[in-house]
């Protein structure tokens, strides 16, 4: 399968545009970004640059742009590049377009469909075989070619080797896994314990309480993943604790900005009303209905008094950092 393989990332934002990059500096495949963005096609086609995402990087000349769908057809792989939000929607609509023999990619990191995981939810719409592929990635790393590393995550080995072998000599490293349902809980717990940090750094410049929070919070995250039937272990991968710091320890994190704002005192109901984060959706979604349906008590965990902050129109945040260390 590997030769001559046409590879197609759904989406032409920050991390398709890196990674595609990445993968169109090989010449070794066809490398395309499939957009809704007319400035973007228009860009990367006429200039190769992505002047949207990216306007001071010139990026491969192999690496094309469309707006033809038909291109899914014959795709060997496809990358999902755009929100968590409207994966399984976009899957739904276009199903039809999709090769039934193409590896799909999951990068996005967050719920798909009544609570269940992208996996899950697209596994019901199309025949394919689905992997999930998170780690600690800034995209604006990874378009300067900064050594970075993910989780590749499916629930059958099979094409591992071919996946090694697509991103060998470039700079990004994998490692392997199939526990597909720990990968994509670590990467959506790990932006809900971010905005933790962030509140806690906002209150304190503490290298000891950052240390008991990041512990307290691996921990929490451990503890659930095997809740819902994933692996402990896997918090050992690059999508677990790599990954988790990665968000929760550098400023260009959107998730850990919101706990710095929070903790600071400018999270408003008007931001809150104009910013959906990944870590403030997940965090009412696990509290609200999973933990409830699984019978998960989560008085005593981190996770709840986050709950509270979004929720309780009197929190006092200034009691968040000693409620929490109390836990």
């Amino acid at each position: 399968m590997e030769k001559d393989l046409k590879i197609c990332f759904i989406g032409s934002g920050a991390i398709s545009t890196a990674m595609g990059n990445i993968l169109a500096q090989k010449h070794a495949y066809e490398i395309f970004l499939l957009s809704v963005e007319q400035d973007v096609v228009d860009s990367i086609s006429n200039d190769h640059i992505n002047r949207k995402y990216f306007p001071n990087i010139d990026l491969d000349l192999s690496l094309k742009a469309t707006f033809d769908k038909t291109i899914l057809k014959d795709s060997d792989i496809i990358f999902l590049g755009i929100p968590s939000s409207i994966i399984v929607s976009y899957i739904n609509e276009n199903k039809h377009y999709i090769n039934e023999d193409a590896l799909i990619v999951n990068l996005a990191k967050g719920f798909g469909e009544g609570q269940k995981t992208i996996p899950q939810s697209i596994g019901k719409l199309i025949p394919n075989q689905i992997f999930g592929l998170k780690g600690p990635s800034f995209a604006r790393e990874i378009i300067n070619n900064m050594p970075t590393a993910f989780t590749l995550a499916s629930k059958r080995d099979r094409h591992f080797k071919l996946f090694e072998s697509i991103f060998e000599n470039t700079p990004i490293t994998l490692d392997y896994t199939t526990d597909v349902m720990g990968v994509e809980l670590a990467s959506i717990l790990k932006n809900i314990y971010a905005i933790i940090v962030g509140i806690v750094d906002a209150h304190f410049d503490s290298p000891n309480l950052r240390s008991l929070i990041l512990t307290k919070a691996i921990n929490e995250m451990r503890f659930i993943i095997s809740k819902f039937g994933g692996e402990e272990y896997t918090m050992f991968n690059y999508c677990g604790i790599g990954d988790f710091t990665l968000t929760a320890l550098n400023d260009l994190s959107r998730n850990r900005t919101l706990g710095l704002l929070i903790g600071k005192g400018f999270f408003t109901d008007y931001i809150s009303e104009k910013v959906t984060l990944e870590g403030k959706v997940a965090v009412n979604v696990f509290v609200e209905e999973i933990a409830k349906k699984r019978g998960i008590k989560t008085k005593n965990l981190m996770l709840k008094e986050l709950y509270k902050v979004f929720n309780e129109e009197d929190y006092d945040i200034n009691n968040f950092v000693s409620n929490i260390t109390s836990i």
